[in-house]
């Protein structure tokens, strides 16, 4: 019975990577405007899933427990936020995008285009 279970559990992360694995020949085989929306959509949902998440662990591990409760309790503050306009919530939401941005100027300056004069 556990073989079983350990098969299932196996067949489930293998399809997961699939999954991935397609998802990322999708946005490599994507050109133009199609592949910057999806890049943007991809860094707005780490902006909202992941980044709440990284601050609520590292928070707990460095200031101790969130004063008003658990992870759901931060990202409901953390949505109430982008309501609000809060800056810093806005900041958290639209720093993977950004951080992509600088990452392809950083790629863009490192590897000029032009050739050397000779």
């Amino acid at each position: 019975m556990r073989q079983l279970l350990c098969l299932k559990a196996h067949s489930q992360v293998f399809d997961v990577s699939k999954q991935l694995q397609r998802l990322a020949n999708y946005y490599l085989s994507a050109r133009g405007l199609r592949r910057e929306l999806l890049a943007a959509a991809i860094c707005l949902l780490v902006g909202v899933l992941v980044m709440p998440c990284l601050i609520f662990a590292c928070g707990r591990l460095i200031l101790g427990p969130y004063a008003h409760g658990n992870l759901f309790a931060l990202w409901r503050d953390f949505l109430r936020g982008l309501g609000a306009g809060s800056q810093v919530c806005w900041f958290i939401l639209l720093g993977p995008y950004a951080l992509l941005w600088l990452l392809r100027a950083a790629r863009e300056l490192l590897h000029n285009r032009t050739a050397p004069d000779a």
